[in-house]
């Protein structure tokens, strides 16, 4: 399991989330973060502090949002980490 930023991200990207994220699992893409589901540890620090409410665990994914969970996974991987500090 991983956490998903999804669609209330997108064109904001409010930093907040990834303050106290201790693997540094976020990436930033042009438009919106995203977050590494193979170093995300499901703390659940980032969706606490999130403040568009935009980050949930892969399994509680609103329905019209799972398409961010692949989303996630695949823009992890082709966008720069990011990190708080």
């Amino acid at each position: 399991m991983a956490f998903v930023v999804t669609a209330p991200c997108f064109g904001c990207k409010h930093k907040e989330c990834l303050q106290d994220c201790p693997t540094d699992s976020f990436h930033e893409g042009e438009n919106m973060l995203y977050i590494d589901p193979d170093t995300c540890i499901d703390c659940d620090v980032c969706a606490s502090v999130c403040p568009v409410e935009a980050i949930f665990l892969d399994e509680n994914v609103p329905e019209q949002w799972r398409d961010f969970i692949e989303l996630n996974a695949e823009m992890s991987q082709k966008t720069p980490l990011i990190t708080a500090g």
